[in-house]
């Protein structure tokens, strides 16, 4: 059948939903698990690493731009699956009559390859996944807690599985045994995925906590730093107390959105990892057991307070940075209208200056008119002299007298029009 043109992201939007399936499994099984966060460029190391495991084992390279990948290998297979911050290996072996337990998948992996995995170990679990045939979960209860840590345990797929572990750390690797009663491969297999999820996204969820507390230092010092600007915000004298103080303000403020900038992400994802760990523990399905708390219990008892103090420092930091943002506004105007204060004095003393400018000048213009009229009639009297025979009977004393009324008087008109007609001009805004 004949479509219009598809889409180019139609086909991979839609394989997502179906990435990643759980690897079926039947019990007894192995099941060691490695996530390594990326560092220093290892994620672009890992198709080679990939591709080193299989040609060992006579196998083609894998292509990894899906960002997972399930090699079959004589004695174990391995999943691949690249995540934003970290990838994953998780490793099945099947367990064998006689295999002693301390046995886990990773024995079946070469030791130089597992060394040179790229990245940093992030989390680490070992799964035995058993059938209640072969080990019954009340000699599991009745071993709790040996070394003395709490032990939980919890029936899990509507009690048709049994899931216990302690959450410690024993020789690198944390521990978990599930117990087949009655789920099927593909059950099983979800159920070891989820297990290893809540593992890794606990773990990259509690990334954030150191951050939290070293923030938590600097916010108190930076509220105490702020609270101090502000008592002396009321004490401030003078326009350069204000600008000291806006300076270290600024400086603050500075300080407090680099620290936002800084742990934003960290902050954030460990919101999501906290979402994701509280799904996949609904997503088990569990029933609590007398004496022994559930996975949601213990995660609300250890995690969940964690997750909180983040989420406190978080908004404690946005509130602290609106704050700066705030009374730094509150400075500035206070600044800008101490030098709009200033310079209205400024204009004020420039049109005191102006207005004697104007009186200096019209002085000027009235000693400029008795000047230009003394000249004036200094030419008029040499006229006269020199034209004396042709003036009979005035003299040239009575014409100089009679032309300096006039003299003055035009002088004096023509420079009054011309003031009025460079103000005309500066009225009108030309040059």
């Amino acid at each position: 059948m004949s479509l219009p043109e598809q889409h180019p992201l139609r086909r991979p939007l839609n394989d997502e939903v179906h990435a990643r399936p759980p690897v079926p499994l039947d019990a007894p099984e192995y099941v060691s698990y490695l996530a390594v966060l990326h560092h220093e460029g290892s994620a672009s190391r890992e198709a080679a690493h990939l591709s080193a495991l299989a040609e060992q084992f006579g196998l083609d390279s894998p292509v990894t731009d899906s960002g997972h990948v399930l090699l079959e290998m004589d004695g174990f297979r391995l999943k691949w699956e690249r995540h934003n911050e970290f990838s994953s290996y998780t490793f099945f072996r099947p367990i064998l009559a006689g295999d002693s337990s301390e046995e886990h998948a990773l024995l079946a992996v070469p030791a130089a390859w597992r060394r040179d995995i790229p990245g940093q170990i992030i989390a680490a679990t070992h799964i035995e996944v058993r059938s209640t045939d072969d080990v019954l979960p009340d000699s599991l209860l009745e071993q709790a807690s040996p070394r003395g840590e709490t032990l939980v345990a919890s029936r899990v797929a509507d009690c048709a599985g049994w899931v216990f572990t302690d959450f410690h750390i024993h020789d690198g690797f944390s521990r978990f045994v599930l117990l087949d009663d009655g789920l099927t491969p593909r059950q099983a297999g979800r159920m070891v995925q989820r297990l290893v999820e809540i593992e890794t996204y606990r773990v990259m969820a509690l990334l954030a906590f150191p951050v939290a507390k070293e923030v938590g230092r600097l916010l108190s010092r930076a509220e105490d730093e702020l609270a101090d600007l502000m008592d002396g915000l009321g004490q401030a004298r003078s326009t350069d107390d204000d600008r000291i103080m806006l300076g270290r303000l600024t400086r603050l403020a500075a300080e407090v959105e680099r620290s936002v900038a800084r742990t934003t992400f960290r902050f954030g994802a460990a919101a999501a990892y906290y979402r994701l760990v509280q799904q996949r523990i609904d997503e088990l399905r569990e029933s609590r057991l007398n004496g022994f708390p559930t996975m949601r219990e213990f995660m609300e008892r250890r995690l969940a307070p964690a997750i909180a103090t983040c989420a406190t420092i978080a908004r404690r930091q946005e509130d602290l940075s609106g704050r700066v943002a705030r009374n730094s506004q509150l400075l500035r105007t206070r600044v800008d209208i101490e030098l709009e204060r200033q310079n209205q004095e400024l204009l004020a003393q420039m049109n005191r200056r102006a207005k004697i400018q104007l009186h200096l000048q019209e002085t000027v213009e009235g000693l400029s008119v008795v000047a230009i009229t003394y000249y004036a009639s200094q030419l008029v009297n040499y006229v006269a002299k020199g034209a004396k025979d042709f003036i009979a009977p005035a003299t040239p004393e009575v014409l100089t007298a009679a032309s300096i009324p006039v003299i003055a008087g035009l002088v004096y008109m023509g420079l009054r029009r011309m003031r009025k007609l460079l103000a005309r001009e500066e009225r009108s805004g030309h040059p």
